[in-house]
């Protein structure tokens, strides 16, 4: 399966910023992520808990390592996004855990790494129309995501549930704006993908713990975590 094939399944425009010249270390780990991730969900399946923390770790330091190699370490947006993927590795390794503590932890983690990525979006550049005219769509949402959770939420978690969601809107929302003020489609993917991977988790911990979460949750993450790390290349 070669990075080419993969991205067949992305929209034109998005496939057209994958033509960007990719270097072939960084088209390797995005296979051993991609292939570390299907051997997480097996495992998982199978509910053998040290693989599944093992080959879990592996997928994320997969999108680190993508990032660094597709040149994010070499432009101040690029750092920018390469500290939200290293705070996501950290909340991926709070979440393995089911502690209520570590849950937090990783809540905050990944809080803290769409900090990043706002960051990233806004040394960027966007275009502050669109982000006006995005915003309510997001609002909408975020309420909408809110009142689904509402009561399935305890009272301690109300807060740090409802500011993860603030922060992950105004993520979404810069985004929106950051491509069409000339980012890659790919930044534009991954920023999406993301924000409906965390519906997987909210509905997993939240409304109904099941496999199914994860089956679809854990490849939108992926497919949105190594989308931002290849997002870089279109400055290259």
């Amino acid at each position: 399966m070669s990075i080419m094939s993969i991205m067949s399944i992305m929209p034109a425009a998005s496939v057209v910023d994958a033509l960007s010249p990719i270097p072939s270390a960084a088209e390797l780990w995005v296979l051993i992520t991609l292939a570390a991730l299907g051997l997480h969900l097996f495992v998982e399946h199978r509910k053998w808990s040290a693989a599944v923390a093992i080959t879990k770790l592996i997928a994320s330091t997969g999108f680190l390592i993508t990032a660094v190699h597709a040149g994010a370490l070499g432009s101040e947006w690029g750092r920018w996004i390469f500290v939200g993927l290293v705070l996501s590795w950290c909340g991926d390794a709070f979440l393995l855990a089911r502690a209520r503590s570590m849950f937090l932890a990783g809540l905050v983690a990944f809080l803290l790494g769409h900090v990043g990525y706002c960051v990233a979006f806004v040394t960027h550049g966007f275009d502050t129309t669109v982000a006006l005219a995005f915003a309510p769509v997001v609002v909408i949402a975020g309420l909408l995501v809110d009142r689904w959770l509402r009561d399935h939420v305890d009272d301690n978690m109300r807060v740090p549930v409802r500011a993860y969601i603030v922060v992950i809107s105004i993520m979404l929302t810069l985004a929106v704006a950051a491509w069409r003020q000339g980012g890659s489609h790919l930044l534009l993917l991954g920023a999406v993908s993301f924000y409906l991977s965390d519906l997987s988790v909210a509905r997993d911990r939240f409304v109904r713990r099941d496999f199914f979460n994860r089956l679809w949750g854990l490849p939108a993450y992926y497919l949105g975590q190594l989308c931002l790390a290849l997002s870089v290349l279109s400055l290259r």
